[in-house]
């Protein structure tokens, strides 16, 4: 059976994969939804034209968004369907777009309701990558007494299991 741990993983995962597959869809093409995809278009011109840097670089609102949108949809399915390291990169890129895109409704004085969504997305993405990166728990593998052998500088000494304390053989009542 799964550790709590790993399905926490797993499903965490899935649905936060499906969803950045979902919003990056969304920033490529309007079939899903033509009003939101109207809406991203222009969230994307307002982040262009309030940093005027990426205008000299030769970044277009068009351009930041198909790339945005891609990526998200990359690192979408690398979340959902990969195993591995890569799941944790994807993690990492989203969690990096994540605070890109809270820049940029900051930087338009958006209000709250307009980004929460970012805000918990983002901690949600931190608590995966959190969980996933945590070394396994091995106490429940060996089990150690509280006090310390002096003898052996501090090492705790291992306790015989329950079944190895059970006495052996037959045993005599009267």
């Amino acid at each position: 059976m799964a550790s709590p741990r790993t399905v926490t993983v797993v499903a965490l995962s899935v649905a936060l994969g499906l969803f950045f597959v979902f919003m990056g869809t969304i920033k490529l093409t309007p079939r899903l939804s033509k009003d939101a995809y109207n809406e991203m278009k222009r969230a994307y011109k307002t982040y262009v034209r309030a940093l005027p840097l990426l205008k000299k670089m030769g970044i277009n609102s068009i351009l930041l968004r198909k790339s945005i949108g891609a990526l998200e949809v990359a690192c979408g399915i690398v979340m959902t369907l990969v195993p591995g390291r890569p799941k944790d990169v994807a993690n990492f890129f989203l969690l990096l777009l994540v605070l890109v895109v809270l820049f940029f409704h900051q930087l338009v004085g958006d209000p709250l309701k307009r980004y929460a969504h970012a805000l918990v997305f983002g901690i949600l993405l931190t608590c995966r990558l959190l969980i996933a990166r945590k070394p396994e728990d091995r106490s429940s593998e060996k089990k150690f007494s509280p006090q310390g052998n002096i003898g052996n500088a501090g090492k705790a000494e291992e306790q015989p299991s329950l079944y190895e304390k059970a006495p052996q053989g037959k045993m005599k009542l009267s």
